[in-house]
């Protein structure tokens, strides 16, 4: 039987951070834009074309966009509405797509291999880009081709808000004229490194002996060979919401004391929230669950923006912990869990300024993954004797590892 062959489209948001903004708020359209932290420690998230004019780009620091561009608009607020999009289009795309791989917040993989039987791919993908550009408004660009990375590459090309199709046979044509930093994967150090060598365009790398690049870049150097030739065997990863983490705790007395239940609530989603970023997992939904001792359970949950912060989540299961409780009612079981778990949503964190806050947690989960994770709680939670006991070697090891971490943000 002969394979079929591949199909696979790629969508990508156009400055996706920046295109929420303008919908929550039409007068910044058409503005120099900046999306991220307005401290002084803030990074550009996202910046609109009009930005990108000034020499601007994600990840620079604010204070240096601001210096190119001093009259450019800061924004940042609407880490929700971002969550809230990201989640509108992939609910578009999973009614649509046979198989598809959600690859960030606002980038999308669909695998169409062997559809041609019943549509025209492309004409299928156009039709679900207008699709989604009418239902939120959202600029999106599309390519399709016959493997993932030529599919991102165009998509490059495709933009803004535009699409394109590379037919089979056609990679090496469509890839010859690019410049070689276009390969996914080949950083400012490859490319300086490349560039040494006079290569310089794809067609360049493309014509390079295998050996040559290898005596390089060691492995890597075959990958290159490959890329430049078109040849990509990625697979596209079926998406679907990852489990939950959750915990919870039938007492062994029915208890109503509500400083009690407020500690044990705390330490609960301090421990998820501890798996959470052992994942390297944001989560979208906090529910917190009670039982009474006639067996009775209820439970309530609230979607949230993305997030893997202690604090947020615990203030999360606070607020839905006194909206469940009947006041007074004896408890059997409290219970803590996290769904919508994601790892595209990290980058949601740049918008703000959370960098030593970030670095505080992994300095508390390196504390936790030494010497346990009872060891490290908040001064609402519950610590147990043996917990205790290690308390002193433990407040000298964060003592240590929060005043690294602190270094190492402000550098």
């Amino acid at each position: 039987m002969t394979t079929p062959q591949r199909c696979i489209a790629h969508f990508d948001l156009d400055a996706f951070f920046v295109s929420v903004e303008c919908i929550n708020d039409p007068s910044l359209k058409g503005k120099p834009l900046l999306v991220g932290g307005h401290s002084d420690r803030g990074v550009v998230a996202a910046c609109s074309y009009e930005a990108r004019k000034y020499g601007i780009h994600s990840a620079m620091p604010m204070k240096t966009a601001l210096r190119l561009c001093p009259h450019a608009t800061v924004v940042g607020n609407a880490r929700g509405e971002y969550s809230k999009y990201s989640r509108w289009v992939t609910e578009i795309i999973a009614a649509k797509a046979p198989l598809f791989e959600k690859a960030s917040i606002d980038e999308f993989y669909l695998d169409l291999t062997g559809m041609n039987r019943f549509f025209d791919p492309y004409q299928w993908t156009i039709a679900l880009r207008e699709e989604i550009i009418t239902a939120t408004k959202l600029p999106i660009s599309f390519a399709l081709a016959t493997n993932k990375m030529i599919s991102k590459i165009a998509t490059q090309e495709a933009k803004p808000n535009g699409y394109i199709e590379v037919p089979a046979g056609m990679e090496r044509e469509f890839l010859a004229p690019l410049p070689v930093n276009k390969i996914p994967g080949v950083g400012e150090h490859t490319y300086q490194a490349l560039k040494e060598m006079g290569v310089m365009t794809i067609r360049d790398l493309s014509e390079q002996p295998v050996e040559v690049l290898e005596s390089r870049f060691g492995k890597y150097g075959a990958e290159l060979w490959s890329k430049a030739h078109g040849i990509h065997n990625g697979e596209v990863i079926p998406y679907h919401e990852a489990k939950s983490i959750s915990t919870e705790n039938t007492f062994e007395e029915n208890k109503t004391d509500v400083d009690f239940l407020m500690a044990e609530l705390v330490r609960m989603t301090e421990r998820v929230g501890y798996e959470l970023r052992q994942d390297n997992k944001t989560a979208g939904c906090v529910a917190v669950k009670i039982r009474y001792p006639d067996f009775e359970t209820t439970s309530r949950q609230v979607t949230i923006p993305y997030t893997f912060y202690d604090d947020e989540l615990i203030a999360k299961a606070k607020e839905l912990f006194h909206k469940l409780w009947r006041k007074g009612n004896p408890i059997r079981l409290l219970g803590v869990r996290l769904s919508e778990l994601t790892g595209e949503a990290i980058q949601t964190n740049l918008f703000e300024d959370t960098r030593k806050k970030t670095e505080l947690y992994k300095a508390i989960d390196e504390v936790k993954n030494k010497w346990g994770k009872g060891a490290v709680v908040k001064a609402g939670g519950r610590l147990g004797e043996e917990e205790k006991s290690s308390g002193k070697a433990v407040s000298r090891f964060l003592r240590k590892s929060v005043e690294d971490a602190g270094r190492e943000a402000d550098e």
